[in-house]
């Protein structure tokens, strides 16, 4: 007796993410450095670059509907201004459910002692990745989220 096992065809779809920096941070390379990290996980990404204004990452989120918005800090004003940041996106209906991570250098005493993450996970982010844990937790949460969206995993 032979089982004829069929499997039904699941559409894979790779996660849209949109990372952007804040509107007082300069940096570039990590944003670089984040879009390799996703597009090596199996997604498309929209780099919005550095000191984008909130404005501006609004309106591109409202128009792109991104899976994921990734933010990066490294100039020590991550919280301040992702405070701001995640409340302008949060009163904005088409975005209210978009899943939206800040990570780096968040607060310029180092954020070792979890109030800084409480607060931005308060103000409305969904996750807070911060330096001392390395990359590993935020890989972790980008591939729960392509499961749940149906996505191919990248290996790593």
């Amino acid at each position: 007796m032979t089982i004829d096992i069929v499997r039904a065809a699941v559409p894979s779809r790779r996660l849209e993410v949109v990372v952007t920096s804040l509107s007082s941070d300069a940096h570039t390379w990590n944003l670089v450095y984040l879009q390799l990290l996703l597009e090596e996980l199996g997604c498309r990404v929209t780099n919005l670059g550095g000191c984008t204004p909130d404005e501006t990452i609004v309106r591109e989120c409202v128009a792109r509907r991104p899976d994921l918005v990734v933010i990066g800090s490294l100039n020590g004003h991550g919280c301040q201004d992702g405070i701001r940041l995640i409340g302008a996106i949060r009163t904005c209906p088409a975005l209210v459910t978009t899943p939206v991570v800040i990570g780096g250098k968040l607060d310029v005493a180092g954020g070792g002692d979890g109030r800084t993450a409480a607060r931005l996970l308060a103000a409305g982010f969904d996750a807070v990745f911060s330096d001392a844990r390395g990359l590993t937790p935020f890989r972790a949460y980008v591939r729960t989220l392509a499961v749940g969206a149906g996505a191919p995993i990248g290996a790593r």
